[in-house]
């Protein structure tokens, strides 16, 4: 049997789904799974011992090359030549119903009540109803397994192996990482500015808790704050710029990571690392939490069904709170 993941997007994304793949592989050990992703992704499911073939595509460079679309098309066409039993679009929007529907003939993917843009529903045979604001993690779950008769219950994933796997990665990570002090990930960027933890509060939790703070930054700008930073705390260090691999295995040997809600601080969970994750305008469903996985929330009410950009209440969060918990994971 062949079995086709269409989840494209975005990094934190991709990571919440990828839970499932140990339990369906448990069940149906002869199943073949292929997942279809964005190129610039492609890596964080590189190496995983549950996935057959990891199938590029680059419709986000649709926005700016529309003509880019007709190679995109040919391109999935191709992928179909595998003739897959079932596709199962996890993302649930129309750009990803579509390119599912380009893939295989028997189609599952959330029901009309369950997705952001209900039309994408009209493309698929197995229509799964799982509600909006359910936790991310469980929601990609229940999507990835019901259409195949499996039932992933919350101590499997309680109980889950870390999932995401590294090979050959840029040994200059271990420069960094010391066996004197704690190791924290500092993960300081997001795609939204209302997301990011003020700069000088990540030095204050720094100063306080005077461990080994290794800043990751992914762009120029986040590049500039991580410099900053370090020019305020002699416990920081920025580190060299990481591909998603050597990322992977930084947090890896990460004795903890604090970190805004963004792709990479859930590397965290999926690594089985323990983690803080810090919200303000965004649902704290994005995160599963455990007794080494916790979020603190910032005061304000978030409307999964319409998140404001604007809302920039994570700064509200007190540099105490973080420290209190950090000296209680560490």
């Amino acid at each position: 049997m062949k079995l086709a993941i269409v989840k494209l997007s975005a990094l934190g994304d991709i990571v919440h789904a990828m839970a499932a793949l140990q339990f369906i592989k448990a069940a149906l050990p002869n199943l073949q799974i292929d997942w279809v992703v964005e190129a610039g992704f492609a890596e964080v499911l590189r190496h995983n011992p549950d996935i057959n073939d990891i199938l590029t595509v680059n419709l986000k460079s649709l926005k700016t090359h529309k003509a880019g679309i007709f190679q995109e098309i040919r391109k999935v066409r191709g992928y179909a030549k595998a003739h897959y039993d079932v596709v199962i679009d996890a993302q649930g929007l129309i750009k990803s119903a579509l390119t599912a529907k380009l893939l295989g003939s028997r189609i599952a993917g959330f029901d009309a009540d369950s997705i952001r843009e209900s039309a994408a529903s009209w493309c698929y045979d197995d229509k799964v109803a799982c509600a909006y604001d359910t936790n991310a993690i469980i929601r990609n779950t229940v999507v990835l397994s019901q259409p195949l008769g499996i039932h992933i219950s919350p101590t499997q994933l309680d109980n889950k192996q870390a999932y995401l796997y590294f090979k050959d990665e840029d040994p200059v990570i271990y420069d960094y990482l010391q066996s004197t002090r704690k190791n924290i990930v500092l993960v300081i960027g997001s795609s939204w500015d209302s997301k990011n933890y003020p700069p000088e509060k990540f030095v204050a939790v720094a100063e306080a808790l005077q461990q080994n703070c290794l800043v990751v930054w992914g762009n120029a700008a986040e590049q500039a704050k991580a410099e900053w930073m370090a020019s305020q705390s002699t416990a920081l260090t920025v580190m060299p710029k990481l591909d998603l691999n050597s990322l992977k295995a930084l947090i890896a040997h990460a004795d903890l990571l604090i970190g805004n809600d963004t792709g990479p601080s859930h590397f965290a969970w999926a690594l089985n690392k323990p983690s803080i994750t810090l919200f303000g305008p965004t649902p704290i469903r994005m995160a599963y939490q455990t007794d080494i996985n916790h979020v603190l929330k910032s005061p304000s009410v978030v409307n999964s069904y319409k998140l404001n950009r604007q809302d920039f209440s994570i700064k509200d969060i007190a540099v105490a709170d973080i420290i209190a918990l950090a000296q209680q994971l560490l």
